[in-house]
This record gives structure tokens, C-alpha cells and sequence, in this order.
């Protein structure tokens, strides 16, 4: 494999910047990167067949093996996060705890069965009883009107009520008007951030929700993963190149994290950072954010359940089956 020329689509974060600076290449690739402020921009230019690697959104990404899928994916995982702190709801709702959602009505950012949205209503339903059925969903934007995206499927299976914001509604501005009882959204609404009294999390202390679940269950909820079109799996090396430099890119940080430890990391501007650093590390071990399929089967395989059963994938996918072979005992 030598002078390939990819297109290759990621968000800019932390992990992935040492890639674009240039620190880290990709062994044997001519790689252009291509970015963008909204990340679901790149999914939308990966599935128009315009990039050949990109970060993909789980749920938009399994959605295409209904039909005849052009990708496979590479067991790197840019995106993760937990999603309790994603649930918010109407101060005056009387929601106090999951249970009381059965019967609201519950917005969700972007599409219904968005990727947090997928992870927590799996967590509703396996924990608290509270399947998709028995809530009714309006789908939007959480501070900014979206149109539906008309790019990816979007199933929704019989005896589940689903439908999306008109004209310049805004889901956030719904919840604080109780307009809607709850929001389940990967952005914090702007009402919130700003004081309002109106709007609170259902899960008040989450970080320590999220600990138990993660001390619990072993899984740090991935949200995307790497995609590749299928025609260049076979290039020879090309999948290792791809995760080597993944990979890298992602030791290099974690690697400043850690030596940072020494002076108290200095270099980060938020206070008392090291005593949260120091706790994650307890917690999550000394690769926090693991790549490959060893570390993140049952994380994966929970994913692919819970998209089974929300109806949103018609047969029981597992890694197996979506993850390109020769990285299937990374």
C-alpha cells in the first residue's frame, strides 16, 4: 500500500489533533482531513459517498445495513460519553425520577433514536421500565430549529408516537414553557446554562449516576466509531494504517494527561482538575478512552441490542458483524 489519496473525516478533538497538525501521518496515505463545526456535517458527506474514512455516528452508520451498507468499521472510537446527564426536564413537570417519564412527552435532539438517545433509552427500559412506547417523542433542534435530515433512514416501529418540531420551534425553548416535560439532548439547553429556573437535570447528581452505572456494567458509552467504504477494506495494511494513527494520535494525549499529573497540570486552565483526573483514572484505568474491539465489545454489543430493539436495526447485529475483520482481536 503506498500513495493512496483519502479523504478522510473526523472531528478535531483533543485525541484526533495530532493528526491534522501532522505529528501523526498515516502510514502509506496521501490523507486529506476534513473537519467541521457540526460533526453530523461529516456523516451526511460520508454518506453522500463523499469521504472514503470518517467518524460515523453508531445509529447512522448501522442504519445503512438494512439496506445493501457501503461501510464497515475500524474499532476506534473518537466520540464517547455518558448520557445521564443528557436527560433534562421541566422544573413544574413533577418528574423526579425515570419512572415518572412513562406517559410525557419527551423531546430529542436531532433525530428520534439520535446516539445518546439510542444508549438512554436502552438504560430506561433495562433499569427503570421505561420503554420508547410509553413516551411521546417530538423530534428538533435543542436551542436552533432543524429540519428533519432527509440523508439516513429513519425508522420508527409500530406503537411508538414520534414527530418533529414545525417551523421555528426550538426543542429547549418547549421544555422551559413546559411545552414538553423532558429533553433528551446532546447539547445542554441554553436556558440552563443561563440560570433558568425552569429547566433542571432529572439525574441532579449525575457524575456520581454515571460512576455507579459505569462501575456496574464496565461500559463507557461510545457514541461514534471510524467507517470505511467497503471497496478499500482490501487494500493491503490500509485498516492498520488507519488504526495505528487513530491510535497514536489518542496515546500522545493521554500521555500529556498523565506526565501532567507531576506538576498538577498546569497547562489546563480549570481549577482543581488533577483531583478529577486522578479520580477517572482510579475509575476508568490508565487508557481511559480504549480503542479496539477487546475493550469495547460489550459496550458495542449492548449498542447493537438496544438498536435492535428500538426497532431501529431489523436483525440482531453484533461486532462481528459491522467491524472489518482483520481488526476483529484488537
Amino acid at each position: 500500500m503506498t500513495g493512496l489519496n483519502l479523504k478522510v473525516g473526523v472531528y478535531r478533538y483533543e485525541h484526533t489533533e495530532p493528526m491534522f497538525d501532522g505529528r501523526v501521518p498515516i502510514d502509506g496515505v496521501d490523507a486529506t482531513l476534513v473537519t467541521s463545526p457540526l460533526i453530523s456535517d461529516v456523516f451526511r458527506r460520508m454518506a453522500k459517498g463523499e469521504l472514503d474514512i470518517a467518524e460515523y455516528g453508531l445509529t447512522y452508520f448501522l442504519r445503512t445495513f438494512d439496506l445493501d451498507s457501503p461501510f464497515l468499521a475500524l474499532p476506534i472510537f473518537p466520540n464517547r460519553n455518558f448520557r445521564h446527564s443528557s436527560l433534562f426536564v421541566n422544573a413544574d413537570s413533577g418528574i423526579e425520577k425515570p419512572e415518572d417519564l412513562a406517559g410525557r412527552t419527551v423531546g430529542e435532539f436531532a433525530l428520534w433514536g439520535s446516539d445518546p438517545g439510542v444508549w438512554m433509552k436502552g438504560v430506561l427500559a433495562e433499569e427503570y421500565g421505561v420503554t420508547p412506547d410509553r413516551i411521546s417523542w417530538i423530534v428538533g433542534g435543542t436551542d436552533h430549529p432543524i429540519p428533519a435530515f432527509d440523508w439516513i433512514p429513519q425508522p420508527v416501529p409500530d406503537g411508538v408516537e414520534v414527530r418533529h418540531t414545525e417551523g421555528d420551534q426550538t426543542l429547549g425553548a418547549m421544555l422551559e414553557d413546559g411545552e414538553i416535560d423532558a429533553l433528551l439532548s446532546v447539547d445542554v439547553p441554553q436556558a440552563l446554562l443561563n440560570g433558568s429556573s425552569k429547566i433542571r437535570r432529572l439525574f441532579p447528581d449525575y457524575r456520581s449516576t454515571e460512576q455507579d452505572y459505569y462501575r456496574r456494567t464496565g461500559i463507557f458509552p461510545m457514541m461514534h466509531a471510524v467507517a470505511i467504504r467497503r471497496e478499500l477494506v482490501g487494500e493491503p495494511g490500509l485498516v492498520q494504517a488507519v488504526y495505528r494513527a487513530f491510535s497514536e494520535a489518542k496515546e500522545i494525549v493521554q500521555r500529556q494527561y498523565r506526565a501532567g499529573a507531576s506538576k498538577q497540570h498546569m497547562s489546563v486552565i480549570t481549577p482543581w482538575f488533577s483531583g478529577l483526573f486522578s479520580d477517572n483514572r482510579a475509575l476508568l484505568g490508565e487508557d481511559w478512552w480504549p480503542y479496539g474491539l477487546g475493550a469495547n465489545r460489550k459496550a458495542v454489543d449492548t449498542f447493537l441490542r438496544y438498536h435492535h430493539e428500538q426497532g431501529l436495526s431489523q436483525r440482531l447485529l453484533t461486532s462481528d458483524d459491522i467491524f472489518v475483520p482483520a481488526l476483529l482481536d484488537t
